[in-house]
């Protein structure tokens, strides 16, 4: 019997996979546990539909974090931190003190989670910063750390 998976199942496929699969095991296990249904033409023209709206919607959102990351590169985003003599800093510059300034100063908000610090910014002037906006787009951060 070939059934279509609601869930991903252990050892036997992921969600939306079409598998061939014992009649018993199908009717004892499967059905009744709402893990998958029988893979017949409405439910096949269902599954199609629903891939093709899946794709759709991932392709609005890489489109969405493509313009995001163009509005993230037009402006740089000033962070003020204390320091001493000679420009020598007291602290570094946190993701997240990045991230408020940048919903502060532009007006959209980033995840810190997503920002890519290499190293911690203990020094005055202008850095860039990665920040993943989507598994496929990465933006390039501006960020000018200047003497409070």
């Amino acid at each position: 019997m070939e059934v279509i998976l609601l869930e991903d199942v252990k050892n036997l496929g992921k969600k939306g996979e079409i598998v061939k699969i014992n009649d018993g095991y199908a009717r004892n296990f499967v059905l009744p546990k709402k893990l998958g249904i029988e893979a017949n033409n409405k439910n096949l023209n269902d599954l199609k539909l629903q891939k093709a709206n899946e794709e759709r919607l991932a392709l609005e959102k890489l489109q969405e974090a493509k313009i995001l990351a163009v509005k993230i590169e037009e402006k740089p985003v000033t962070v003020s931190i204390k320091a001493g003599e000679g420009g020598k800093t007291f602290g570094s510059v946190s993701t997240k003190e990045i991230a408020q300034e940048v919903k502060r100063q532009l007006g959209f908000e980033i995840d810190k989670k997503k920002m890519v610090l290499d190293e911690p910014i203990k020094t005055l002037g202008t850095h860039i910063i990665k920040v993943k906006v989507h598994k496929e787009v990465t933006a390039n951060l501006t960020v000018k750390v200047t003497e409070e």
